[in-house]
């Protein structure tokens, strides 16, 4: 008898490091060399664009994705936002069923601690927790919140950290003795229930020896579709010699609009004020970085304008000066819709999708791409 395949699930993108219409060399939408705190007014759209992160239009993004269906929302984590936690505590309350994927470092924060914060929220949320374990691919700013543990080191102190974690949940009695934490007598008296799924990314082999013990769901960006298929199967199989089962998850932009001439077109928009000295910039400082994923990005295009088309409708454009995930879908809606499904078949069972401006893309793929798949 043949299993039946889960249902698809389709996440938005919570911008807590700003949000804007248009690229300008930094995640947070304030642009380069934008002095932050000049914006004193959090909730004021800008001049230029560019929305701070504030309360009233990340609840407003978040009511939106909870009406329009999204599984959930990713939070991302790093300096260059607002902390995922207090974010995602304070919508709870705005939202009736949309889950907050949280993404928060596991080398900054005790593992029972963090235990009982997840089963915290997820009592209050009435469990729409998520979890997103974030190793750190930057050594630079681990050593800005005092973590002076390399990549690979990294990745083995969160493999001990969600053990602890996992031990908590269990609700018993239990101590921990290891290379980075040491336990005695710890008892998490009121555990989650259910336990919040994981998800954890990463494509170097500590990530993904890390992933087939304790993801329930591995993430990767978004790549072309041979690339993510060939992962999938390395990962799969790392997690079937733990006895365990994995759903698949991509991160990836994506701009869809009635035609493809008004996609690409919305695309160049993007970008077109990156100038050679922002994208120059914007490179050096994505290749200083220790992520195996990263340089993957990077390879896509080198830093190119003229190679920013990797694969049919997938578009590295937002990847010349943007961290983590750099790639869009861009095409007409039925196009956006086709390169989803060669995704899905691919075994990608989950999409993390996002947009520029956010809540504007939110409902452009919710109301025509969506209904198409």
């Amino acid at each position: 008898m043949t299993a039946t395949r889960p249902a698809t699930a389709f996440h938005w993108f919570l911008p807590t490091g700003g949000d804007g219409r248009r690229l300008g060399g930094s995640v947070h939408g304030l642009g380069i060399g934008a002095d932050r705190s000049s914006v004193d007014n959090a909730d004021a759209a800008r001049a230029d664009g560019s929305r701070p992160a504030g309360l009233a239009y990340l609840s407003q993004l978040a009511e939106a994705a909870d009406d329009l269906g999204y599984e959930g929302v990713l939070t991302p984590t790093g300096a260059h936002c607002e902390d995922a936690w207090i974010v995602t505590a304070a919508l709870i309350a705005r939202t009736r069923r949309l889950k907050f994927l949280v993404a928060f470092r596991p080398g900054l924060i005790e593992p029972a601690l963090a235990a009982q914060t997840a089963a915290t929220f997820q009592r209050l949320s009435q469990g729409r927790l998520l979890l997103n374990i974030v190793a750190g691919g930057s050594d630079s700013e681990q050593r800005g919140y005092g973590d002076r543990l390399g990549h690979d080191e990294r990745y083995a102190r969160a493999q001990e950290f969600l053990d602890v974690v996992r031990a908590s949940w269990t609700g018993d009695h239990f101590d921990h003795k290891g290379d980075h934490y040491h336990l005695e007598g710890a008892q998490l008296r009121r555990p989650p229930e259910p336990a919040p799924r994981v998800y954890i990314g990463g494509s170097s082999d500590p990530a993904i020896a890390l992933a087939a013990r304790h993801a329930d769901t591995y993430l990767t960006w978004g790549e072309p579709v041979p690339q993510v298929a060939e992962k999938i199967a390395r990962v799969r199989e790392r997690a079937e010699a733990e006895g365990r089962a994995l759903r698949f998850g991509l991160r990836i932009h994506v701009l869809s609009r009635d035609t493809s001439a008004q996609a690409w077109q919305a695309a160049d928009a993007l970008i077109e004020g990156l100038d050679d000295k922002a994208i120059a910039a914007g490179q050096q400082r994505l290749r200083s970085l220790q992520s195996e994923g990263q340089r993957r990005m990077l390879e896509l295009h080198g830093g190119s304008r003229d190679r920013l088309l990797v694969a049919p409708n997938l578009w590295a454009g937002i990847g010349l000066v943007r961290g983590g995930a750099g790639t869009a879908l861009v095409g007409s809606h039925d196009e956006v819709a086709e390169r989803i499904a060669e995704y899905r078949a691919a075994g990608v069972d989950e999409f993390v999708l996002s947009g520029y401006p956010h809540l504007e893309e939110a409902y452009t793929f919710a109301e025509c791409v969506r209904p198409l798949l």
